[in-house]
């Protein structure tokens, strides 16, 4: 790790998909994910985060049309680069866009965007984005290729992809991945790319992240729903905006 600067602050955005994921497992109309939503804002969340699927597995449309109308954080529309996602988010327009890839029979994202790999495809898809005023951020394993080809194909934001980080089995290659990371943040931010990271993350192993060089803004869901079971959603997010500070406050 080096010691140059890292971001001043970093902002909490917070997943609501599973709550809409136990509203869907009995078809009833609770818990709402819009009500969780407004928790979350009172809570000190500084984003809403949603992803809708091909399946709409957790969140709905009707969902996403509320949230826009609804939430005062930004809102971060979470989707698959797909013709339907792209007509829903030019329609509904959320603050930012954060592309993403999906595969119908896994349980959650897998792994980053292959950007470099749909150049120009991509290009044209976040360039329809952008000019209806639609920040666009890729969700991107922290590979150099992947970073250099997010920033051509006209990207604002990289969300580096910290699965492997959080499921590192050793100190040893924890630290392995949180160097990866780093070295996808400076070279993101040498770019011009703003820097999220996301996925997997937890109270416990978050604070190496949010400390990074150029980190602006972790988003949080599964593991924020999964406490909030035990103390409640309110104190949920209240818990994992002092672990950032806490993070952001040692030397």
């Amino acid at each position: 790790m080096t010691a140059i600067a890292t971001a001043a602050t970093c902002r909490l955005g917070v997943n609501v998909d599973h709550v809409a994921t136990l509203r869907n497992a009995r078809g009833t109309p609770y818990p709402d994910p819009v009500q969780a939503a407004y928790v979350c804002e009172a809570a000190g969340a500084d984003q809403i985060t949603i992803h809708l699927r091909e399946d709409r597995r957790h969140i709905k449309d009707r969902d996403l049309e509320i949230l826009r109308r609804c939430v005062t954080v930004p809102l971060n529309l979470e989707m698959a680069a797909s013709e339907e996602m792209l007509a829903l988010a030019l329609l509904h327009k959320p603050d930012t866009v954060t592309l993403v890839p999906e595969r119908r029979e896994e349980r959650t994202t897998e792994g980053g965007l292959d950007v470099a790999g749909q150049q120009p495809a991509l290009r044209a898809y976040v360039a329809k984005l952008r000019d209806a005023g639609i920040v666009v951020s890729l969700f991107i394993d922290a590979d150099v290729r992947q970073v250099d080809a997010s920033a051509a194909v006209g990207a604002a934001t990289i969300e580096l992809h910290t699965g492997d980080y959080a499921d590192a089995a050793t100190p040893t290659l924890m630290r392995k991945q949180l160097a990866h990371l780093e070295a996808g943040a400076l070279r993101g931010h040498h770019l011009g790319l703003a820097i999220a990271a996301g996925h997997g993350l937890t109270a416990r192993n978050l604070g190496p992240v949010a400390s990074l060089p150029h980190v602006e803004e972790l988003n949080i869901g599964h593991a924020i729903v999964a406490r909030a079971v035990f103390c409640g959603l309110e104190a949920a997010v209240r818990e994992y905006k002092a672990a950032i500070s806490e993070a952001l406050a040692r030397p």
